[in-house]
């Protein structure tokens, strides 16, 4: 059964949640609305600015903030209480990590949208991680720190991959009538969300080889050297129909999501409801 103490953190899960979902359903969803009028897909920040430009974008980038700074607080609270039960051992210590840093990374980006949301300017996502890669470089033993969290970044995005292709995520996501048909839909969105991770971590792996930090980058930039892959333009808008389906996934584990220590240990989850009717076909 729950833990007495850990309710109060479920809102604030469902709102980082949904904060999260809404941030890749403006971005996926703006791309996709910018290819079809003849222009290209964005990345964050400059999705950002042009909801700053719009009289409802302002409400839109208000509860990304908010969202976002949720998120950031949730997972900082999940991995010290280990509210999701991943342990002490190393792989448990491990996963806590990244959860802090995963938070810390939508903590800034809801920094951004308040930024743009009170009038400053900031520098878009690709060119503020070129900038840093820059400075890194710069460093004694820089191309080393870019290259380590290349490798790094790789691996979050093969953990990624690995939890779509093995359907992972059902763990933690509560077995019901909607979870379970559109399991599709949240697996595809795990593996677009993969497939942004490994191309960001191949930008550091080659800057780190090459010294160069201006071929660091995120969304924009992966979108931009999607494009000029062979069909390039495909890519870029399969890529927005997938993080389309991620925003979907956030907003599912908002709704659905399993918290042991609050929720306990006796609900059924998505994984035993997937496989009781799996069962069932094969009976």
């Amino acid at each position: 059964m729950a833990e007495n103490g850990y309710g109060w953190a479920i809102p604030v899960m469902r709102a980082g949640y949904s904060g999260r979902g809404i941030t890749y359903l403006a971005v996926a969803g703006l791309s996709l609305w910018a290819i079809l009028r003849g222009g290209e897909a964005q990345g964050t920040g400059d999705t950002l600015r042009d909801l700053a430009q719009a009289g409802w974008g302002v409400v839109v980038l208000v509860l990304i903030f908010l969202g976002l700074l949720a998120y950031a607080i949730w997972r900082v609270i999940d991995a010290w209480a280990d509210l999701e039960c991943y342990g002490s051992e190393l792989k448990g210590i491990v996963a806590r990590i990244g959860m802090v840093v995963t938070g810390l990374i939508h903590g800034v980006i809801g920094g951004l949208a308040l930024v743009i949301l009170v009038g400053g300017r900031s520098e878009g996502g690709g060119n503020g991680l070129a900038g840093l890669a820059e400075t890194v470089l710069s460093m004694p033993g820089g191309r080393w720190i870019v290259g380590l969290a290349g490798v790094a970044t790789l691996g979050a995005g093969a953990y990624y991959l690995k939890k779509a292709w093995n359907s992972e995520y059902r763990r933690h996501l509560r077995g019901n009538t909607f979870t379970t048909r559109f399991d599709w839909l949240l697996k595809a969105g795990v593996a677009a969300q993969a497939a942004v991770i490994l191309i960001v971590g191949g930008f550091l792996v080659t800057a780190g080889l090459t010294a160069d930090g201006g071929r660091v980058g995120g969304l924009e930039r992966a979108f931009e050297w999607l494009r000029t892959q062979p069909f390039g333009n495909m890519l870029v808008v399969l890529l927005c129909i997938g993080l389309l389906a991620f925003a979907v996934f956030c907003f599912v584990n908002a709704a659905y999501r399993i918290v042991p220590r609050a929720d306990g240990d006796d609900i059924e989850t998505l994984a035993s409801r997937v496989k009781m009717r799996l069962r069932e076909a094969t009976a």
